[in-house]
């Protein structure tokens, strides 16, 4: 499968991107405010859901890829639960979310797991996702229960 490219400019586009980086790793050291440039960034390995097919008895492995995940127009930033003094700190992607204030602008929303969030005021949705480099495969699936 070829890299993606995605880019968001409302929430029906967030949550497509959203569903991409679901289960992404990625340390705290990896994520950047480029408060000048109005630019949120995060370099993760995302799990390469597009290529999971159902069934049982899976014979290819399963695969991850070096992705770029940036968001423009940011006014504001806030996290919880996340140390920056903890650099090699390791985070999940959980998901993505919009809560519209004043049309178009609003708070974007970034769920990880272990009760961590980073909330971007933004003044309208607008993000980038982007693959690099070729994929890797990996043994383990992640699984959320049922």
């Amino acid at each position: 499968m070829e890299s993606l490219k995605l880019i968001a400019l409302d929430e029906e586009d967030l949550s497509v991107i959203s569903a991409h980086v679901q289960d992404a790793v990625l340390k705290v050291s990896d994520i950047r405010f480029l408060k000048k440039e109005k630019r949120f960034a995060l370099q993760m390995n995302r799990f390469v859901w597009e290529k999971e097919k159902p069934g049982l008895f899976r014979r290819t492995p399963h695969e991850r890829r070096l992705s770029f995940l940036h968001f423009d127009r940011v006014l504001a930033v806030r996290a919880f639960g996340i140390s920056q003094a903890k650099s090699e700190d390791v985070l999940s992607l959980l998901t993505i979310g919009f809560a519209e204030d004043e049309a178009p602008a609003g708070t974007i929303e970034l769920i990880f797991s272990g009760d961590a969030a980073i909330q971007l005021d933004v003044e309208c949705v607008e993000a980038r996702l982007a693959d690099s480099a070729a994929a890797w495969s990996t043994q383990s699936r992640p699984n959320h229960g049922a």
